[in-house]
C-alpha cells in the first residue's frame, strides 16, 4: 500500500497536500478502484524521486512542478527505460502524470503546458488470449479435485464458472456480496470499473455451481459479507485465486496465458464465435468503449484463419 506520508521526503507541504487531494478525487469523484489509485500514486512517486535527484535533493514545490520542461519529462522517460521498464508501463507512467497535472490545472493550482507535448512510446498491441472451449471445460472440471476441503473445491468451481459464464473481472466476482447474490434470480447486477452497474444473465450452470458451493460454505466461517471466502472466513484474496489457477494450468499442461482474466476473454470470444453481436458483448463486459470489445473480433478472425489453414484442402496448395 502506498502511504501518502512517504511523499513528504521529496516534496514540500503544499505539494503533499495536493497529492492527498488528488488521491481523494480519484477514489471519490472519479470512483477509481483502490488498485488503480495505488498505481497512479506509485507512478507519481517515481516521478518525484527522479526530480528530487535532478534538483539536488531539494524538496519539490508547486513552482518547480509548474516549470518542468519537455526535456525534463523526456529525461524521466529515458531514465525509466534504462531501468528496463516495459513500454506499457512507461505509457501508464505518463498517463498517471497527465492525470495529476490535469487535476492541478482544473483546480487552479498550476498549469504546465509542457506535459501535453510529451508522447511516450505506445505499448505493443496485444490480442486477448482466450482458452478454447475444451480447455475451459477441463479447467472447470479439474478445479474441484485440487482442494482438500470439499467446500473449497466447490468454491473454486463456482468462482471460475462465474468468471467464464458471466464474463466477470476477478475483482467484480470477489466483490460480490451475499446480498447481491440473494437479490439475483435470472440475472446478476455487477458493479464494475468506476462503480458502474451492469446486468448479466445467469446461466443455469452458474446458478447450479453457486448453489452447490453456498450449501457447503461453512456457517462458522461466514462472518464476511462477501460470497467467496478464504479458509478463515475472510474475503477471498485475488492472489489465492491466481495461485490456484497456476496450479490448475500446470496440472492440465496449459500455457502460462491461462489466468483468471483469461476466462473473461474466453467468455467474450466464445460469444462472438457463436454469432452474438458486438454491442451486446460490450454491454455484458461493461466496456465503456466499443473499441475495447472489438479486440475480440480480431481474436476470432485469427482463430478462423488458423482453422482454415489447418483444415482446408487447398490452404497449402502452391
Amino acid at each position: 500500500m502506498q502511504d501518502i506520508k512517504e511523499f513528504s521526503f521529496y516534496v514540500d507541504d503544499c505539494v503533499l497536500k495536493q497529492v492527498e487531494n488528488w488521491q481523494n478525487w480519484l477514489s471519490g469523484e472519479r470512483r477509481m478502484s483502490w488498485h488503480t489509485t495505488q498505481s497512479y500514486l506509485i507512478d507519481l512517486k517515481e516521478f518525484f524521486i527522479f526530480l528530487f535527484g535532478v534538483y539536488k535533493k531539494k524538496p519539490l514545490t508547486l513552482s518547480i512542478l509548474e516549470g518542468i520542461t519537455v526535456t525534463q519529462f523526456r529525461s524521466f522517460l529515458v531514465d525509466r527505460s534504462q531501468k528496463q521498464i516495459s513500454r506499457s508501463s512507461l505509457a501508464r507512467n505518463m498517463s498517471s502524470l497527465r492525470n495529476f497535472y490535469r487535476y492541478l490545472k482544473r483546480h487552479n493550482v498550476l498549469n504546465n503546458t509542457a506535459i501535453s507535448v510529451v508522447r511516450s512510446a505506445r505499448p505493443p498491441r496485444t490480442l486477448p488470449k482466450p482458452l478454447g472451449l475444451e480447455e475451459t471445460l477441463a479447467l472447470l472440471h479439474r478445479a474441484f479435485t485440487m482442494q482438500k476441503e470439499k467446500w473449497q473445491g466447490l468454491r473454486d468451481v463456482a468462482l471460475l464458472t462465474l468468471l467464464y459464464g458471466c464474463g466477470l473481472r476477478i475483482s467484480e466476482a470477489l466483490g460480490l456480496t451475499m446480498a447481491d447474490w440473494q437479490k439475483s434470480t435470472d440475472a446478476l447486477v455487477v458493479r464494475g470499473k468506476g462503480n458502474k452497474e451492469r446486468l448479466v444473465p445467469l446461466l443455469p450452470l452458474v446458478k447450479k455451481t453457486m448453489a452447490a458451493y453456498l450449501a457447503e460454505r461453512p456457517a462458522d466461517l461466514a462472518g464476511d459479507d462477501t460470497v467467496f471466502i478464504g479458509a478463515r472466513g475472510e474475503a477471498l484474496n485475488p492472489g489465492v485465486v491466481q495461485r490456484q489457477v497456476r496450479r490448475l494450468r500446470t496440472n492440465l499442461g496449459l500455457p502460462a496465458t491461462v489466468t483468471p482474466h483469461a476466462l473473461r476473454h474466453s467468455f467474450a470470444t466464445h460469444l462472438l464465435s457463436a454469432g452474438t453481436d458486438l454491442k451486446s458483448v460490450q454491454e455484458l463486459l461493461g466496456h465503456a468503449s466499443l473499441s475495447a470489445t472489438q479486440r475480440y473480433t480480431e481474436v476470432d478472425t485469427v482463430h478462423l484463419q488458423q482453422v482454415y489453414d489447418h483444415a482446408h484442402p487447398r490452404a497449402h496448395a502452391k
